[in-house]
């Protein structure tokens, strides 16, 4: 009789430990979900791209096009860029909080966003690039769309880039789809570059030939006076940037639906979501974490860098090297460059480490920011010191993006009951680099104004020819430094990233244990 009950005892353990195939249905599921396969990551990648193209077009362009398009007095000039970026940064960490509160709809929490706000965004961009006829509105028109077009698309990028987290459970899914997506948006400034600065490079107005006694005040009603061709080309220039503008335009849209046709957004595990917190709540989160805190602070100071590089090379390339008709191929060939070695970094990071990769590849970047100053100007010299700085310039692309995810990974294992508030840590990311380019304009075109800049001259006076090398060469090399004696700091390194990735491989392999067991006990 006892014997009898052993028996029926040991065959209900055997049923419970046996593996159902309902059980083993949904492990392979949950291990399947981490993997994507190549039309996703490239799907995915192709999302990043409008971001970029806008965000090349701005940001090469918009100065010299307020300045010697709209004929903007640099004083105001510097005012519509300073305040249009800083209010863009006020948005970042805005929407971030929004969009981590968000609810779960059949698309996804990231997807209604980037959906929705497109169209909006669009017509944002391509009224920026237009020249009211009333001179007296022209401030106020450029601050309303450049604003307006900032914050939306900060409701594109901010959930993007949490997407991140959610198209895959697996950090080498997500270092690769980084990868991708990084190779795709470089390909996107070079797009950008191209499109806006051949388009607007066919239509190049002539400067005017001033003595050193006329200012640029002379100048804005000069095409008034002289009504002939000069005026003319400007009319043609003006449509050209329309044109261009059209195009980018086109190509955020079919970027934006092939982002929302080919990529699934996966639902966070089965954890609970922590609570809703408090917009001030997130802040203290986000920043308290060490560090997020250390990895923002630094790529701060070195995005500052590239971003006075990004918007004073238009300027130094026309007036300090005399490159007026070229600076727009010589953009082109710093973006070819860097779309061509963005797979070289990515092996060099996976080989070498992050942290070697971020002092390798920015302080590559330095020769070249004191040969392009210190080297007589010469049109080949050029091309070859930009093709060489584009691989520089890869790398500043590329690393910010793959390390953010092992921050966020780190404060998951440090706080695996704070669950949900992805968003919230790219969106203050996003908040500095856009903190840093709103200063970057905002001081370049105060600093050419202060030096006398002289709107559409064919020569400018020695002030803002110094003022330009500085823009381009000392203030970046300096503020590179400062970036990377910040990343000494970085707690994060290979050994460390590999161990978090252990401990969070660990937790979802216990929660589908959980749910297997919980499927098979509801099966028995």
């Amino acid at each position: 009789m006892a014997r009898g009950e052993g028996a029926e005892q040991y065959s209900n353990t055997s049923l419970l430990q046996k593996p159902s195939p309902d059980g083993i249905k949904l492990a392979a599921k949950r291990e399947s979900r981490g993997r994507l396969s190549v039309c996703s990551k490239l799907c995915y990648a192709i999302g990043g791209a409008p971001y970029q193209i806008t965000g090349c077009a701005i940001g090469f362009f918009l100065q010299i096009y307020l300045l010697d398009v709209a004929l903007l007095d640099p004083f105001y000039a510097s005012i519509i860029l300073f305040v249009g970026r800083a209010w863009d940064a006020i948005t970042d960490p805005t929407v971030g909080f929004l969009v981590s509160r968000s609810p779960w709809t059949r698309f996804g929490r990231m997807m209604p966003w980037i959906v929705l706000s497109t169209p909006f965004a669009v017509l944002c961009y391509f009224l920026i690039w237009y020249v009211p006829s009333v001179d007296q509105g022209k401030i106020v028109w450029y601050l309303i769309f450049y604003c307006s077009f900032q914050t939306l698309q900060t409701c594109f990028h901010v959930p993007y880039s949490a997407l991140t987290m959610f198209i895959s459970t697996e950090q080498k899914e997500r270092d690769s789809a980084t990868a991708y997506r990084m190779t795709v948006e470089v390909l996107g400034t070079l797009i950008g570059t191209a499109v806006q600065g051949q388009i607007v490079g066919m239509a190049n107005a002539p400067c005017i030939s001033t003595g050193k006694d006329l200012n640029s005040t002379d100048l804005q009603g000069a095409p008034e006076v002289n009504i002939t061709e000069p005026h003319v080309s400007l009319e043609h220039l003006r449509n050209a940037y329309m044109i261009a503008s059209g195009v980018i335009c086109s190509i955020y849209v079919v970027c934006a639906m092939v982002l929302f046709l080919g990529v699934k957004e996966q639902k966070e595990t089965c954890r609970v979501r922590t609570e809703p917190m408090s917009f001030f709540q997130g802040i203290r989160m986000v920043m308290g974490h060490g560090p997020y805190a250390k990895l923002v602070m630094g790529f701060l100071f070195t995005s500052l860098a590239f971003m006075f590089l990004e918007g004073n090379f238009a300027l130094f390339c026309s007036y300090t090297l005399g490159f007026r008709n070229d600076f727009q191929n010589i953009l082109l060939v710093i973006m070819l460059s860097a779309t061509l070695a963005i797979p070289f970094w990515q092996w060099f990071l996976t080989k070498f480490g992050k942290k070697t990769a971020v002092y390798i590849g920015t302080t590559s970047v330095v020769p070249f920011l004191v040969s392009v100053v210190f080297v007589p100007s010469n049109l080949i010299v050029t091309y070859v010191v930009s093709f060489a700085a584009g691989v520089s310039v890869a790398a500043a692309f590329l690393l910010p993006w793959s390390m953010l995810p092992d921050a966020v990974d780190d404060f998951k294992v440090q706080n695996p009951e704070s669950q949900g508030h992805e968003a919230i840590f790219y969106s203050f990311y996003v908040f500095f680099t856009k903190f840093a380019s709103g200063v970057s304009l905002g001081v370049s075109t105060l600093s050419l104004d202060f030096a006398g800049y002289v709107t559409r001259g064919c020569t400018q006076p020695a002030e803002v020819d110094l003022t330009l090398k500085i823009l381009v060469s000392a203030a970046p090399i300096v503020l590179i430094i400062i970036g990377l004696l910040i990343f000494i700091s970085y707690p994060i390194n290979e050994e460390k990233r590999q161990g978090n990735r252990k401990i969070l491989n660990e937790q979802r392999e216990n929660e589908i244990d959980s749910e297997t067991d919980s499927t098979e006990l509801n099966v028995v």
